[in-house]
């Protein structure tokens, strides 16, 4: 599940599960997520996936025209930490979470590892995954159906984690809580990878899918809470201008 955020409407989604646009009728919270009943957010969240299309397009708000700028800039930046040696990051096997439809597992990591397991809140999804996948499914060794608020990756499995355009479905302490569980699926020399929109101020809720985007040092802030160090950031370029901007952030 992705949405990307744009400053057109609420709620353009990130890839995979939303988009973020930078809405201009949203209501900015300078003081946490702002979520005031768990239940309510997780729920909202899980019915406004129900009614999305199981597509690439669906996945992305309708941004499906970026897909292939999003996988680039991911292929490079994930790229510099992969390898041999010492302090390289193995190809073994990779987790998708929020992965939607696969579009990641498909386009990103199938290339790059030698296994991928998928986590995703939505069952439709999953199961178009194996559709859309095609023969390389057969690379996939898990879909696991339950939101990333419950997922509890095995311990030691993963060489990278990549959590894409999913991390505003997570109140801040459920996010910390996630990471630190990523923290210990992880292999030695394991990498974690964000990747999502940021606020350019604060949490600006999106009613329209139950998420929030937060600003750049708020999301550093709970991946210091998370006991994770940031090794390497970047902003990924060339999506339209009405996207809130999109920052990748690999974590040891």
């Amino acid at each position: 599940m992705n949405n990307i955020k744009s400053t057109s409407r609420r709620g353009v989604k990130k890839p995979g599960r939303g988009v973020g646009s930078a809405s201009t009728n949203v209501t900015q919270d300078r003081m946490g997520d702002g979520v005031q009943n768990e239940t309510v957010f997780y729920s909202k969240a899980e019915n406004y996936w129900r009614e999305v299309e199981p597509t690439v397009d669906g996945m992305l708000g309708g941004y499906g025209k970026i897909s292939n700028i999003d996988i680039d800039g991911s292929k490079k930046f994930l790229q510099k930490f992969l390898g041999q040696g010492e302090g390289k990051t193995g190809n073994g096997c990779a987790l998708d979470c929020g992965a939607g439809i696969g579009r990641i597992t498909k386009r990103l990591l199938l290339p790059l590892f030698n296994t991928v397991d998928l986590v995703d809140v939505t069952q439709e999804f999953l199961d178009q995954a194996k559709v859309y996948l095609g023969d390389e499914s057969k690379r996939v060794e898990n879909y696991f159906c339950l939101g990333l608020q419950d997922f509890i990756p095995q311990d030691r499995r993963y060489d990278v984690i990549w959590i894409q355009w999913v991390i505003g479905h997570l109140t801040d302490d459920h996010l910390v809580e996630f990471l630190r569980r990523c923290r210990g699926g992880l292999r030695p020399e394991g990498l974690i990878v964000i990747k999502d929109n940021v606020a350019y101020e604060g949490v600006i809720p999106d009613d329209v899918d139950s998420s929030v985007c937060r600003e750049l040092a708020l999301v550093k802030s709970l991946v210091t809470r998370a006991g994770l160090t940031i090794v390497c950031e970047e902003q990924q370029m060339n999506f339209p201008d009405e996207i809130y901007q999109v920052h990748q952030l690999a974590l040891r």
